[in-house]
């Protein structure tokens, strides 16, 4: 019927459609910017380095952790020449977490350095470069070895612990370290835990482990740290503290199987003087710390205008090293003349820094002026005791004061128009008004409905893409799962390949484990297995770690042809346990 005609749309219907259109390309110019950009964000990472601790001895090792956050895959070994110049680098390692919580996925990659000092001092862990970025300078503090267990460094086993300081206040926090030394092999042992009347303990941080050489032999070394504050004056007995276990001879076989030579090491009893406050402390809260601050935070400056009831919002802070934070008094503000103040709940935490407890306390204010006029709010106040130097000192907020504008709008707040004249317009104005508020009512539920359903929309947005992620989240733990068998497998066939037994056993225990994590030891894998030839195999590595030269190829095998179908496990049902301890572990409780 149209062949042959052009069809002619009206003109705002043609302008319609031509604003469609711009607002489409606009669209998918915007969608096109978002797929460039989602890969450059996801493949964002955060690199930062951390020590186990910031304080060593020398002849001590650290462990320095080079974390990078969604590493998304493997990443390069950084160039660690410049740590050469302070420190002998003896090992390194990887290790890789993910974790999905509500539906947002991360990663985490930690590379591990064993590093050793070189000398004395504050040393400076410089910048690496990790996976584009560069990690923040460290500082290291080297000092002299202690000598105090000196005549013990001949045995395998031996405790030292240190007390600081030897003299104290009643609630002034004590650092008290303990380190166990081991040299061979030890099983089974049980470190004792401090055990202290009329005295608060708590054990700061992790325990540490690191290697370190006395009189020319190298000890593995237990360390933890616990804070002691105590409670009442007097003589303060720290009992001693002891340490049981077993010693495996490498000589004897049988020591392997549990008949190892019991060992046992004591660290010797501690006492310190607890002096009571000052007499002259008065009413004061009792507050022996290292070092104390009050600060306030949120005034405003002279040039801001505050009125009549608009509140002004201050932060104050209360932070003490070698206190807890329950030791803390609770913040306040002095009484405002002309303002009402409002306070929240007080946020406290204790922080762990080294050796010493790092207690701090903060609360907000609300201050809400009633009047125009100078709004001044007196100076605070909080007396402290110094321990390291024994004096009183006193942390002060100091006095603060604005001027106050009446509020806004409170000289026009009464109307001038005449009675007369507002006795008569009211009728009309009510009349006229009437209309107008019914036919706003169907544009109310209208309005309702729209909001209802942009708020469907907005819900289902939010549920679907958690939903993909919890589904790709399934599929990334396969992945990772079948990455380190394979990773595990690999490392065995490389072993196998040398001549070192010990490490031969090592890695075959770890590519077990991927798989069944409950197998422990070589007894457990033995007992797992299905198939006599890998039972003998193993039997023959056992042997061959254990100094059995005798043993013959025929009776070990060929580790590699052995196993390489991989294992043939028994039903897990069958596999029984024998109850035997692990060959090498070092665990202390």
């Amino acid at each position: 019927m149209f062949r042959g005609k052009a069809l002619l749309l009206p003109p705002c219907l043609a302008a319609e459609i031509g604003r469609a259109a711009v607002l489409n390309r606009t669209f998918q110019c915007l969608c096109l910017l978002l797929c460039l950009a989602f890969p450059l964000l996801a493949h964002a990472t955060g690199v930062r380095a951390t020590l186990d601790r910031n304080t060593a001895q020398l002849g001590e090792t650290v462990t320095l952790n080079l974390h990078v956050d969604d590493g998304g895959g493997n990443v390069a070994m950084p160039n660690l020449s410049p740590l050469q110049q302070d420190f002998d680098i003896l090992g390194r390692s990887q290790s890789s977490s993910l974790s999905i919580v509500n539906g947002q996925r991360s990663a985490e990659l930690v590379i591990g350095l064993v590093l050793r000092p070189k000398r004395l001092g504050t040393l400076t862990i410089p910048p690496l470069a990790v996976a584009g970025s560069r990690t923040a300078p460290l500082q290291l503090q080297v000092v002299a070895p202690n000598q105090s267990a000196a005549a013990a460094t001949n045995k395998n086993v031996f405790m030292e612990v240190e007390v600081a300081p030897k003299q104290a206040w009643v609630g002034q926090q004590l650092s008290y370290v303990v380190r166990l030394y081991v040299s061979g092999d030890i099983t089974g042992g049980t470190l004792d835990t401090p055990q202290v009347d009329g005295v608060q303990l708590s054990q700061i941080g992790g325990e540490l482990r690191y290697d370190k050489v006395r009189d020319g032999r190298e000890y593995r070394v237990i360390e933890r740290r616990y804070a002691l504050v105590p409670q009442h004056a007097g003589t303060l007995a720290i009992p001693a503290l002891g340490f049981q276990g077993m010693a495996l001879d490498p000589g004897d076989p049988d020591s392997f199987f549990g008949a190892g030579t019991p060992v046992g090491a004591s660290a010797p009893a501690q006492t310190v003087q607890v002096r009571v406050a000052p007499a002259n402390w008065g009413q004061s809260a009792w507050l022996p710390a290292r070092a104390l601050s009050l600060t306030l935070s949120g005034w405003p400056d002279a040039g801001t205008p505050v009125r009549v009831g608009q509140p002004i919002n201050l932060t104050m802070t209360l932070s003490a090293t070698g206190l807890p934070a329950d030791a803390l008094p609770k913040l306040s503000l002095p009484a405002v003349q002309g303002a009402t103040v409002y306070p929240d709940q007080p946020k406290t935490a204790t922080a762990e820094d080294d050796a010493w407890l790092q207690g701090s306390s903060v609360r907000s204010f609300a201050v809400v002026p009633e009047q125009a006029g100078t709004l001044t709010l007196p100076a605070t106040t909080l007396r402290w005791f110094d321990v390291t130097s024994g004096q009183a000192q006193t942390a002060e907020i100091p006095a603060y004061s604005i001027t106050v504008l009446p509020a806004a709008g409170a000289a026009a707040a009464t109307p001038t128009t005449p009675a007369s004249t507002a006795s008569t317009a009211s009728p009309a104005t009510a009349t006229a008004l009437a209309p107008d508020r019914a036919h706003d009512v169907p544009w109310r539920w209208i309005a309702l409905a729209c909001l209802a359903l942009w708020l469907l929309t907005l819900l289902a947005w939010w549920l679907w893409p958690r939903r993909t992620a919890r589904q790709a989240a399934v599929v990334a733990n396969r992945s990772v799962v079948g990455d380190s068998t394979r990773q595990a497998r690999q490392a065995f066939v490389a072993a196998a390949r040398g001549s070192d037994a010990s490490a031969q056993l090592r890695s075959l225990l770890a590519w077990a484990q991927t798989e069944r994590p409950a197998i422990q030891h070589p007894g457990a894998l033995a007992n797992a297995l299905a198939d006599e030839t890998q039972r003998r195999a193993l039997a023959g590595l056992q042997r061959r770690c254990y100094g059995m030269a005798s043993v013959s190829t025929a009776e070990s095998g060929d580790l590699v042809e052995v196993f390489k179908q991989g294992f043939a496990w028994r039903p897990a049902d069958k596999v029984d346990d024998d109850g035997l301890p692990p060959l090498y572990p070092f665990k202390v409780k």
